[in-house]
């Protein structure tokens, strides 16, 4: 009986290893502050502007754009929180 053919393998090279210069990526210091900044100025905004009935000066002139602007506010924190790492 004649003998099958041996198959030649490639000789296993193992992946190449990461290079310890390439560092994590690090959120920057005033990421985290800014963004809970963010939430609770918004917050803020709207509880007072719902709190005082829009009487306050400068909430007055707004009217109803007050909601809008807390609720950018609260949005920029949360596009700060998908920057975060």
């Amino acid at each position: 009986m004649p003998k099958s053919r041996v198959r030649k393998k490639p000789v296993y090279t193992p992946p190449p290893t990461r290079s310890s210069s390439r560092k994590r990526a690090v959120s920057p210091a005033w990421l985290a502050p800014t963004m809970i900044a963010c939430f609770l100025v918004g917050l803020a905004w709207i509880a007072l502007y719902y709190v005082t009935q829009a009487d306050m000066p400068g909430l007055s002139a707004l009217g109803g754009w007050n909601l809008v602007c807390g609720f950018v506010l609260i949005v920029a924190g949360v596009v700060l929180a998908t920057k975060w790492r």
